[in-house]
């Protein structure tokens, strides 16, 4: 029997009831298991349970649960088996298209935009694939697509990696480490490892060989490295105003050219290192340079990633509202002199000493908001004093809270300036989300300025 006939009648619990667990619970309900879903959230609509039901046969765990949450162990100590959303997609994927291949992504920072590029490439090539996971579709639902794709582009979250086991993917690639998520799992080297754990899952694996943490953490071995360095036989590299291919050419002294660096929007060094990684998932599946070029033209970034909302008086406004971590927000600030810096939110546990070293000089000023923006403040009165910080309350709602950062950004910002809003936190204490944070920003400038 397969694993999809076996499913028919069984009882299973759906630990969440977000996107990833309505997807999956479709999925079971389609192959004809008795489906609960749970969530400790009452306020969600009333097919969503929060008791465990008596006899279930195995459990769905949405990525954002922690391994030691109250019902996690409860089902644990019951002996009944848990998996990830990642891992049974996966023993759908087996049955129903076994001959689809998996790549998958990782990394603190840019994940979206390069999984986004493979997607750009596949498009470009006329292969029938789709970018999936924790960006656009769930992969259950990828999975389940008819007719069925030939590839999947997986972007993964640590806490989708800490729940997956079983995948085995064609290659992966693993951009930065940096810290993030620390409240999740724990320490630095937690989350660090639930990263690295890709590794042990693929048949190729393409490292950062720029990022610290990364070269000291991945030890050579059958490691493919890539940076902006010119690149060693195996490796893929940068060589002047061109992105080089040395993994995949036929002999150690031959080099293949991928693309042009101005192929790459915006073109600054962690989107050149984005489409390097890019290149080379679609390298590992055969697919040609001429089309990851093409790929990569055709490509441009998400909204709220470096997005210029206004150039005014030669002053420019600039959204990377998605920039919710130091690692990310370091990125943008080193792209850019003469900084007004908007920060702030919640921090994650995250420490903000290497930001305020790094782009202190880059920095005129800092508008902090938020929970957390003490930590940011504390950071820069230790190693860059002389920055100005300026505080903006939220006086009523999320909207006017940010009419008044830009109006503060409008009183110091003179000719030559960036007003960059990437604020190095997430966004749940004041704004819906990153989304609407950016959004209101871009409304505020194009109000006031």
């Amino acid at each position: 029997m397969s694993y999809v006939s076996e499913l028919a009648g069984k009882k299973c619990l759906v630990i969440g009831a977000g996107v990833t667990g309505q997807a999956v619970d479709k999925a079971l309900k389609k192959f004809g298991a008795i489906s609960y879903l749970f969530d400790e959230k009452t306020n969600l609509e009333s097919k969503v349970i929060n008791q465990i039901p008596k006899e279930i046969d195995f459990a769905v765990v949405s990525p954002g649960w922690r391994a030691d949450h109250p019902v996690i162990l409860n089902l644990k100590n019951l002996g009944i088996e848990i998996i990830g959303e990642v891992d049974f997609a996966w023993k759908i994927k087996e049955v129903i298209a076994p001959s689809q291949k998996w790549v998958a992504l990782t990394g603190t920072n840019g994940k979206t935009t390069t999984i986004k590029m493979v997607e750009s490439i596949f498009k470009s090539a006329k292969i029938n694939g789709a970018a999936c996971g924790n960006v656009g579709q769930t992969v259950i639902e990828s999975v389940m697509q008819e007719p069925a794709l030939d590839y999947l582009a997986l972007e993964l979250s640590s806490f989708q990696i800490h729940w997956s086991d079983l995948p085995k993917y064609e290659s992966v690639a693993l951009l930065n480490i940096a810290e993030d998520h620390i409240d999740w799992h724990g320490n630095f080297d937690n989350y660090a490892q639930a990263k690295l754990k890709l590794l042990k899952q693929a048949k190729k694996s393409f490292v950062n060989k720029s990022d610290k943490v990364l070269s000291n953490k991945v030890q050579g071995g059958s490691v493919i490295w890539f940076s902006l360095d010119t690149p060693q036989p195996g490796e893929l590299g940068v060589v002047e105003n061109l992105l080089i291919d040395r993994a995949f050419s036929p002999s150690p002294s031959e080099a293949n050219e991928i693309s042009e660096l101005v192929d790459i929007t915006p073109t600054v060094p962690h989107n050149i290192m984005n489409a390097l990684a890019a290149s080379a998932l679609a390298l590992s599946l055969g697919v040609k340079h001429a089309s990851i070029k093409d790929g990569l033209k055709n490509f441009s970034t998400d909204h709220h990633r470096m997005q210029l909302v206004l150039s005014k008086d030669e002053i420019n406004w600039v959204d990377d509202s998605k920039a919710t971590n130091p690692h990310a927000a370091i990125a943008s600030l080193l792209s850019y002199f003469n900084v007004i810096w908007i920060a702030g939110g919640l921090a994650k546990g995250a420490s903000m000493g290497e930001l305020a070293s790094r782009a202190g000089s880059r920095i005129k000023s800092v508008i902090l908001i938020g929970q957390d923006r003490e930590i940011i403040a504390q950071a820069f009165a230790k190693h860059s004093p002389t920055t100005q910080l300026v505080r903006v309350d939220q006086s009523s709602d999320a909207k006017q809270l940010m009419k008044d950062v830009v109006a503060q950004a409008k009183k110091t910002a003179k000719s030559g300036d960036t007003v960059l809003l990437a604020p190095a936190c997430a966004s749940m204490d004041q704004f819906d989300s990153y989304v609407e944070r950016g959004q209101l920003f871009a409304q505020a400038v194009k109000e006031l300025v």
